[in-house]
């Protein structure tokens, strides 16, 4: 735990939270919150300095492998690009439909909505569902698949916090599709993460988010 307070983590963690926060700005200013935004703002700035320490403290030390990698490699991304356009291409096809209906405030209806939206589904979601849980999980346990495992349920655990407060309840049926997609993209994420990086993983998040440039 005393890494979290060295320097070599703290100074990445600030300038890595700050730009999270600034990022995601576009996102808050599409809320409605009875809070203004400096206050929710603040709060971000917070929780990302802290998630970041987690990643930047434990990610290398327990995978050998870098935070960021740059370049990436050319394999990779390719991969990358060819797997986000097919889910994204699932996700168009298959799940949207049914979702923008159930739950049309996580759509956007306008090109700055996708902005704000996509910002904060990349600078954000992922740090938040796959960079810090994994550095949590390993530093705890020190197994590799443990904590891959644990991370990808936390990604089922927050989908589930996210259905229980949706004003219809899912059909079994649909809910086991969405379980099986959340259980899927998790453990893409994390593939890709432990492979090229914090980079690919954005890149990634942002290929799933174009999908929404041909309803606008």
């Amino acid at each position: 735990m005393r890494r979290l307070i060295q320097t070599e983590v703290i100074k990445p963690a600030g300038l890595a939270a700050g730009a999270t926060a600034l990022i995601c700005y576009p996102r808050f200013a599409l809320w409605q919150t009875p809070y203004p935004i400096w206050y929710v703002e603040l709060v971000l700035l917070f929780g990302a300095f802290v998630l970041w320490a987690f990643v930047f403290a434990w990610h290398t030390p327990l995978t050998g492998r870098p935070v960021f990698l740059f370049p990436l490699e050319l394999r990779l991304f390719v991969r990358a690009t060819i797997i986000g356009l097919l889910v994204a291409a699932i996700l168009y096809w298959i799940f949207d439909p049914t979702f923008r209906l159930r739950t049309p405030a996580d759509y956007p209806s306008t090109f700055g909505q996708w902005i704000g939206m996509t910002l904060f589904a990349v600078a954000f979601q992922p740090l938040f569902l796959t960079f810090a849980p994994l550095a949590w999980a390993l530093r705890l346990f020190r197994r590799l698949r443990i904590g891959i495992g644990l991370t990808v349920l936390f990604g089922v655990f927050v989908m589930v916090v996210k259905m229980r407060s949706a004003p219809m309840p899912l059909p079994p049926a649909m809910f086991a599709e969405l379980l099986a997609l959340r259980l899927t993209l998790g453990a893409i994420a994390i593939y890709f993460y432990l492979r090229g990086g914090v980079l690919l993983v954005w890149w990634w998040a942002l290929l799933l988010q174009s999908r929404h440039l041909l309803t606008l």
